[in-house]
């Protein structure tokens, strides 16, 4: 089992987790309804890229 020789300095650890935050999801406003999805998913109310493409309950 590999076994590091000294440890690793704070200064170390801390630019090693430089890149581990989280990023804020990626969000797009659907064309025809203007409500906020993630992106490459179908909205609520069943649209993708302005076309209707499932229907829901309320219709």
């Amino acid at each position: 089992m590999a076994v590091q020789k000294s440890k690793k300095s704070t200064s170390r650890i801390g630019m090693r987790r430089s890149h581990d935050s989280l990023s804020s999801p990626a969000l797009a406003i659907e064309q025809t309804t203007g409500e906020t999805h993630l992106r490459h998913h179908v909205s609520a109310s069943g649209f993708y890229k302005g076309k209707k493409v499932i229907t829901t309950k309320g219709e």
